[in-house]
């Protein structure tokens, strides 16, 4: 199934369930995805967005470095991977669309600049930051300690994490000894992998089986051996994951967990190069659209309201480091 038509078939379907909120144009010109009683669920998959767009705020503006002011543009790096509703591509399989994209452009608008993306793979979203190819990255980065010690956060999203197993398995996740001797998949590189890697750990020490942690190039790769039965459950981003389950009907969540592990609330991040000198403007810019209601209206849009912040934070408590 090509991106465009799965992209269409899960919008409709998750609409359905009520992860998502509708939105957008509801005429049938613009290919709004339809759920399975052909009723017009008004979520737009077509590359014309109708954005939520914002105004140059000048105080907020004034806080970006001189140099990036002048050029008037912001460089952001975004995954190339289809994930959504945090990004994934739109009925036309080539224009980006996603709750992250969005948030990314209203903090430029607010910063006066012209917002210009490209998509990377994960890894080479830190390497772009590091050679400062990139201003800034908005692309579920999750703050870390480890992280924290090359670059600079301020937070715009809430950040859980999911377990995601086949239909029917009756399994439920609340902590390592419930995926002692368990074959579970991960994205490489990511806050999940940690946490997963300590809970086998755990397992470990505790006389318990440890985790047979599996590892897929792109998110969505866990598809066929998670049904086929060659693992057991995925763990990903919550918001990927609940979509996962209504678009397919065949998984369920087995459990979910904050994004930093247990006694910590994880948190998403503008992420830029530390002594940048912009995570100071790309706090006052979030904390500007939560104000105004746009930031809100985007979350909305995508499901996500419940993992809303009140207010940007520039690097709080992160994951913390691995256990040696």
């Amino acid at each position: 199934m090509s991106v465009r038509r799965s992209t269409v078939l899960a919008l409709a379907t998750l609409t359905a369930a009520g992860v998502l909120t509708a939105c957008g144009n509801p005429d049938v010109s613009t290919d709004v995805a339809a759920s399975k009683d052909k009723k017009h669920t008004g979520v737009n998959t077509s590359p014309d967005q109708d954005r939520l767009r914002g105004e140059k705020v000048d105080a907020v503006a004034a806080l970006v470095p001189e140099a990036i002011r002048e050029r008037g543009t912001l460089r952001i790096g975004a995954s190339a991977d289809a994930v959504p509703p945090l990004g994934f591509y739109a009925t036309d399989d080539r224009t980006r669309i996603g709750s992250e994209i969005d948030i990314a452009t209203l903090v430029a608008d607010t910063l006066g600049l012209k917002p210009e993306f490209e998509e990377v793979s994960w890894e080479n979203l830190f390497v772009g930051l590091d050679s400062s190819k990139f201003d800034g990255v908005l692309s579920n980065v999750t703050v870390t300690e480890e992280r924290k010690e090359k670059y600079d956060f301020a937070t715009y999203r809430l950040d859980n994490i999911a377990f995601e197993a086949k239909k029917g398995s009756g399994w439920k996740v609340k902590g390592p000894a419930d995926v002692a001797g368990k074959t579970i998949s991960v994205s490489s590189g990511t806050n999940q992998e940690k946490i997963l890697v300590e809970w086998s750990e755990e397992n470990v020490k505790a006389g318990r089986e440890p985790v047979d942690i599996k590892y897929f190039q792109k998110e969505n790769d866990y598809y066929l051996p998670l049904q086929s039965g060659r693992i057991d459950a995925h763990l990903g981003p919550s918001p990927s994951a609940a979509y996962h389950v209504a678009t397919s009907g065949q998984s369920e969540i087995a459990g979910q967990i904050s994004g930093a592990g247990g006694g910590l609330q994880g948190k998403i991040a503008a992420t830029t190069k530390k002594g940048s000198g912009l995570v100071e403007a790309y706090a006052a810019a979030i904390d500007h659209i939560v104000k105004d209601g746009s930031y809100g209206k985007v979350l909305k849009r995508w499901g996500l309201s419940g993992e809303a912040v009140e207010k940007s934070e520039i690097n709080p408590p992160g994951l913390p480091r691995t256990k040696s």
